[in-house]
Order: C-alpha cells, then structure tokens, then sequence
C-alpha cells in the first residue's frame, strides 16, 4: 500500500483546475493556493490545498524551501525529437538568406535528416530521443509528444517509433508517438506523392497498429508536402484503421486547417498561415489549434495569430515543434513567453496553453491540472509568485520536477 506524503509548503501552488477548453482567459481565473502542500499517493495527487491543514493528515512530509511556485508538469503536443545527424549548415544557410523551400533543393532539408536518420541504428535513436525528452523533462515538461517522419519507408518509419518506444523506457518523461511517414514524399520512391501515401497506407499503418506502435497519424499539408485530396484519402484510410489523425496545417499556406475541421482530426499544427476564415472555422470545431512559436523563431516568419485563435473562441496549444530544421531551440517555456509577449496573451492563456489545454489535445485527461486524482506530474520555480515565470520570459528555469510523484 502506497504511503501518502505531503510536498511542501509551496509559496503558491497554481493548480489550473476548473478553466474552460476553449476561448479567452483572464488570470482572474486562476486558482492560487498560498502557502499550499500536496497530497501524494504513489504517482496520484491526493488533495491540493493550505499546508497546514493537509499536515494534519499524514506525519509524512516532504519539505521543499517556501519560496517557490508549483505548477503542473508541462506538456508538449507537437515535437519531431527522433532523429540523428544535424542541420546546422541549414540554418547557417537561412542566415544567408536562403528560404526554407531553397535548402532543401540545395540538399538540405528534411531529406538530409532522412539520410542520417536511415544511417542510425535503433539503439543510437533511441539513446538521442531519450537524451532529448530528459532534457526537455529538467526544464518542466514531463510529457511529450514525439513524431516519426524522418524514415519515410516502411522498415525505417517502423524503425523510429519502436525507437521512441524504447526511449519511453529510458527516461522518465511519458513519451507520446506519433506516425508522420506522410511529412514528405522521399526522393528514392518512384511514384506520386498519392502512390506513396497507399504505399504507407497498406504497408506501415496495419503493422504499426498491430504491434501497438502508436495510435495516432500526422500529415504535413503544404507546398512541398501533400495537397488536400491526397491528404483526405489518406487520413480517412488511417481513421478507418482505427488512428486518431493530427494535421499539420497552414504553415506556408491556408486550407491544412479547413480539412483538419472536415476530417475531424484531433489537431490542427501550425496556423502560420490561416486566414480570417480558417480561424472562424476552427474556433467553431471541436479541433485544438495549436501554434509552434519554434518554428516561426527559427525560420524568421510571422508568428501564428494566436490572439485572434482566442477571441475567435478556439482551444489555443503552445508546442515547441522541436526539430533540427525550423525548430531547433527546443526551449518550451521560453517560446510561449516570447509569443505570449507578441500576442499579447494573458498569463494564464501562456500556462493554460502549457498545461491543461495541451493535456486535452493528446486526450489525456489525468495530467495538466493539479487536483485529487490527478497524475502527480508537477514543476517548481524558485519564486513566490506565479507571474515571475512568464515575467522571465523563460530565463527562469524549473528547479524541481517530480513525475508520477517522484521528485527526479
């Protein structure tokens, strides 16, 4: 039996309970514990509340310095974090004044890290995605989404998810997979870019669902990827399989977003480029919007509109799309501060966006939000109030992480 402990006390603990999934939020309506403790069971959150009341039910305690600030554990929905070889000759490259599109025909790109990524074995991939999870887990983020998409054949698709697989094992980070063999279609297949989504289709997906690789399917809609017909068929086969489906969506161009709400994908990833209309669209859906500063910071683009994806009444994610392409910060926190600062998103839309809004979009509601039941996935700052976290604009770093109730 499982002996409940008390973590604290914590200046503030910010529990991010009893927030709505979509639209705007003012930090009136955070929930602000001062002077908080944490009931832990094994790895579930027992009680949330004033630390002197929750001491008188257990002699077990766990003390922590007063002067910091607890929040749940962050989760990142959207990260490419399997992958060998590096692209910093790309990014020397954009510097330069090379667009995205132009280094991949000078032979970079995503096709470059297909190469290496081949090249590796499943021992080192999954050593390099487990080193990149445990560094994400010591700045906050405890669960992570990790997409395939540098194989792009059967063997070394199936390859890298059995990678993120085992790198599940390895670090205490809860890794997420997700198939992405339609990121583009790769130089060495003799066909159409249709040709080998049916190739993908009746070879990789069946396997994959069998051997319980994952559950879910991406797609990357845009110029230099897949077109909307294509992608339709595609993602329609994969949900009669029995995948959630994810898009990534308007990043170079609108509709990615448009067939993401007609297909009844989980997410849409991206929104760089939506319109007006596209916003309208999804606020009106069920589907979550999620917006990767990352990416716009590494490619020097405009940021996705994510004040007007709030106002418009949409579910509003921040992810990190950590790549060695666009997105090669890898920093979490930090870019949904400089976002939050260039959309002028409150406080409490930056934490949502990190927490509890995130956790729903990977459909995992035991995490994201700090109240008895919940997984005991939390992260301390070293400050007495919440504010100073986004204030730091992520120069303040996480000192203490626990997962599953265990302080790593």
């Amino acid at each position: 039996m499982n002996k409940i402990r008390l973590i604290g006390p914590f200046a503030q603990i910010v529990t991010m309970d009893s927030l709505p999934l979509k639209g705007p939020l003012t930090d009136d309506r955070l929930e602000i514990i001062d002077h908080a403790g944490i009931l832990v069971n094994g790895d579930v959150i027992e009680a949330v509340g004033p630390f002197r009341e929750l001491k008188s039910l257990t002699s077990a305690v766990e003390p922590v310095d007063e002067e910091l600030t607890l929040i749940p554990g962050m989760v990142d929905v959207h990260t490419h974090i399997c992958w060998a070889g590096s692209r910093a000759g790309d990014y020397a490259m954009r510097l330069s004044g090379k667009t995205y599109l132009e280094i991949a025909q000078y032979g970079g790109g995503i096709w470059s890290t297909v190469a290496k990524t081949r090249e590796a074995s499943l021992v080192e991939l999954a050593r390099l995605t487990a080193w990149r999870a445990s560094r994400m887990l010591q700045q906050g983020t405890t669960t992570i989404e990790v997409k395939s998409g540098y194989g792009l054949d059967v063997d070394a698709e199936r390859k890298m998810l059995k990678a993120i697989q085992n790198a599940n094992g390895i670090t205490p980070a809860d890794l997420v997979p997700t198939c992405l063999a339609a990121h583009i279609k790769p130089r060495d297949f003799e066909g159409s870019a249709g040709e080998y989504l049916d190739y993908i289709t009746s070879g990789l997906l069946p396997l994959i669902k069998a051997e319980k690789l994952t559950s879910r399917v991406d797609i990357y809609v845009d110029e230099g990827a897949f077109d909307r017909q294509d992608a339709v068929h595609y993602l329609s086969s994969a949900k009669e399989l029995g995948f959630e489906v994810v898009v990534h969506a308007d990043q170079f161009k609108p509709g990615g977003a448009l067939l993401a709400v007609e297909i009844g994908a989980r997410s849409a990833d991206h929104l760089e480029a939506s319109s007006d209309n596209d916003i309208r669209i999804l606020a009106g859906s069920d589907v979550m919007a999620v917006v990767l500063p990352g990416a716009s910071l590494g490619l020097g683009v405009n940021f996705a509109p994510a004040r007007k994806l709030l106002d418009a009444g949409a579910a509003l994610v921040i992810a990190s799309d950590w790549n060695p392409g666009s997105a090669p910060m890898g920093s979490l926190l930090m870019q949904a501060c400089i976002l939050g600062a260039h959309e002028r998103l409150t406080m409490t839309e930056t934490l949502a966006a990190l927490t509890c809004r995130a956790a729903a979009t990977l459909g995992m509601n035991d995490r994201g939000i700090l109240r008895a039941g919940m997984l005991a996935d939390f992260v301390a700052f070293p400050c007495s109030d919440y504010r100073e976290i986004i204030y730091n604009q992520g120069g303040m770093g996480a000192v203490a992480v626990w997962k599953r109730g265990k302080r790593l």
